[in-house]
């Protein structure tokens, strides 16, 4: 069985959550959860894409997504994988790594 490629989507925006002070920014978060899934799960297919809720694209999906952070108070960074929320705010690479081993993916380890 061929696995399917998820696409991991983080949700967040230049300025720092006022909850999440002295946490890494959106973007750094996206970059770092990007290489931490990378090393994990090697030659395994997957996408990282960042949205700033602020400009999201032209998609409707991405933008009523933004808007909903927006109006709700979500915290971000937010990673959705599949249109779950799987982390808000303080993101645990622990929790992503066993959404991704529940959808497929096999952890390699070193």
């Amino acid at each position: 069985m061929e696995q399917r490629s998820i696409d991991i989507q983080i949700y967040g925006a230049e300025q720092i959550c006022a909850s999440c002070v002295n946490l890494p920014s959106s973007k750094d978060t996206c970059e770092w959860l990007e290489a931490a899934l990378q090393r994990k799960f090697p030659n395994q297919p997957f996408s990282i894409t960042y949205i700033d809720i602020h400009n999201p694209p032209a998609s409707t999906k991405e933008r009523e997504f933004s808007l909903k952070m927006i109006e709700e108070d979500l915290f971000y960074p937010l990673v959705l994988i599949d249109d779950e929320i799987i982390a808000e705010g303080n993101v645990r690479l622990k929790t992503v790594v066993d959404k991704m081993i529940q959808c497929g993916y096999k952890q390699e380890t070193v």
